[in-house]
């Protein structure tokens, strides 16, 4: 008798307790199909993706209902940790609440909320302003009060940075590890000195580094527990418009994946097997 599988949740906890983990940016099941397959062990359902997928600018266009059906569609399509965004958490502590029961509904091993300013902008933009630091306090501890699964990691990221700078950067990522959050995160990191500023400062808590600075090996021992990795949505995006320009110039595509591998990726061929077998059994059944 085989043993029932841990829980997605419990999984990225082991893995995040070992050593650092990087986390391709993904939205969409075959992305998330694609990442498993080339061997990565938890994955990162992008907001800026998932808006983009939609033809959206990362700008707080798409709610919490557009956000749970990306998670749900996500993890269905994988066994692998699925780390996801929730934004501000879509309100107060009260949304917030509401938010992580939907994402463990939908099968999410972990979240972050952040202490933007609704509608929020992408960690990247300019004009990013953040709320009191008691106000995501709250939604901090209303956040992990409201898991339904005690091994949800729950992860608080600050945007202070850019609009505050590095002291008041620091109070809120230590008020909310203190506040309960499993993990905190600054977003922002752009060069080799913030990052190097960031651990200086913080890697005495376990971090989330949302950049390409440094490879993952070279994370070890440094406070970073997760690396979501960015370059990759950057690729994706630049290859399928690579593919449209080689089409609409009648140039020759690229052929790093054929067909066939394809249909293997998606489990085509097991998908038939299992229609063959139900219908083969409902003829050996009828009198």
């Amino acid at each position: 008798m085989t043993s029932p599988r841990p829980r997605r949740s419990t999984q990225l906890r082991a893995l995040l307790a070992v050593g650092p983990v990087v986390a391709p940016f993904v939205f969409d099941g075959l992305q998330a199909r694609l990442a498993e397959q080339a061997g990565f062990s938890a994955l990162y359902l992008t907001g800026f993706g998932t808006a983009a997928a939609r033809g959206l600018p990362d700008l707080g266009l798409l709610g919490l209902s557009d956000m749970a059906a990306a998670v749900a569609l996500v993890a269905a399509a994988t066994n692998l940790p699925v780390v996801a965004d929730a934004d501000t958490g879509y309100g107060g502590v009260l949304n917030v609440m509401r938010t992580v029961r939907a994402y463990e509904a939908g099968g999410a091993a972990a979240l972050h909320i952040e202490d933007q300013v609704w509608p929020k902008r992408c960690g990247f933009f300019a004009g990013k302003e953040v709320i009191a630091l008691d106000d995501m306090v709250a939604k901090v501890r209303a956040a992990c009060d409201a898991r339904s699964d005690e091994d949800t990691v729950i992860i608080a990221r600050t945007d202070a940075l850019a609009p505050h700078g590095w002291d008041e950067t620091e109070r809120r990522a230590r008020a909310y590890w203190h506040a309960g959050a499993d993990l905190v995160f600054v977003d922002g990191i752009r060069t080799d000195e913030d990052l190097d500023t960031y651990l200086r400062r913080l890697g005495d808590l376990p971090l989330v580094y949302n950049g390409t600075a440094r490879r993952i090996d070279e994370l070890a021992g440094t406070g970073v527990a997760l690396q979501l990795h960015g370059g990759s949505l950057a690729s994706i995006v630049g290859a399928v418009a690579d593919v449209f320009n080689r089409l609409i110039n009648n140039e020759p595509l690229p052929t790093s994946m054929s067909f066939p591998v394809l249909l293997e990726v998606l489990g085509v061929d097991d998908a038939l097997a299992t229609v063959d077998e139900y219908e083969e059994a409902a003829k050996s059944a009828q009198p």
